[in-house]
């Protein structure tokens, strides 16, 4: 018995037959999309992997870099030093489709203030260590863009994967064996219907026959008392 109450026609067969036709080649479309999410997330993975090894390594020379030139310098001139830089970064997002997915795209350009020099403090009151400092977080900025990027890829696709999954189960032991089922039922009772359709003929068929016989035996009776 089906799990819902279903109508033994021959038209519900026919429109669950479609349905579940329906059903099957979706299924195999979701398991294609599933699967090539997965196969985006592994690259994405280990592109954000190989991405925050670098970004890390970039940000460590630059703290070591800091700390050293804090030693050297007052809290106060580092500051003063740093204070008014001279490159201003302007931030653009875009967004590409991966398997129907709006995954973020970050692009950066850096516009000069004054003249074309990254650092923006004089060399004569500043230790060196502080430029390598700059230098080192200017190199490690694309880097910390990109992982950015690459991990909120990583979390749409993760979630998309999860809602892909969910739909492939549902359809895989739910949809398709519940159709399946009623496919079976309406079968079923059809071939139930057909055989009682063909006992209540071969009754009919039988009291139509005895009915003539009966008859056939009045006739012959008359026939009888008139010789």
């Amino acid at each position: 018995m089906p799990s819902v109450t279903v109508n033994a026609t021959r038209m519900e067969l026919t429109r669950l037959k479609n349905r579940l036709k329906t059903a099957v080649r979706g299924h195999k479309l979701l398991k294609d999309k599933r699967d090539e999410l997965m196969k985006q997330f592994l690259e994405s993975v280990r592109e954000n992997r190989t991405l925050r090894r670098r970004v890390e390594e970039g940000l460590m020379r630059a703290h070591g870099s800091f700390t050293v030139a804090s030693a050297l310098m007052s809290p106060e001139g580092l500051e003063q030093a740093l204070l008014y830089p001279k490159q201003r970064v302007e931030l653009d997002m875009t967004t590409r489709n991966i398997m129907s997915v709006p995954v973020p795209m970050y692009t950066f350009r850096t516009k000069e203030c004054k003249g074309k020099e990254l650092y923006p403090y004089g060399f004569a009151m500043t230790s060196c260590e502080i430029d390598g400092a700059v230098e080192a977080l200017s190199s490690v900025f694309q880097d910390m863009l990109k992982l950015a990027q690459v991990e909120k890829t990583s979390q749409l696709l993760a979630q998309e994967i999860e809602k892909t999954r969910r739909r492939v189960n549902a359809l895989e032991y739910v949809m398709i064996p519940r159709m399946q089922e009623s496919i079976k039922y309406i079968r079923m009772k059809l071939e139930e219907n057909e055989r009682n359709n063909i006992v209540r003929l071969m009754k009919v068929k039988d009291m139509l026959l005895a009915e003539a016989l009966e008859e056939k035996r009045r006739q012959d009776q008359k026939i009888v008392q008139h010789l």
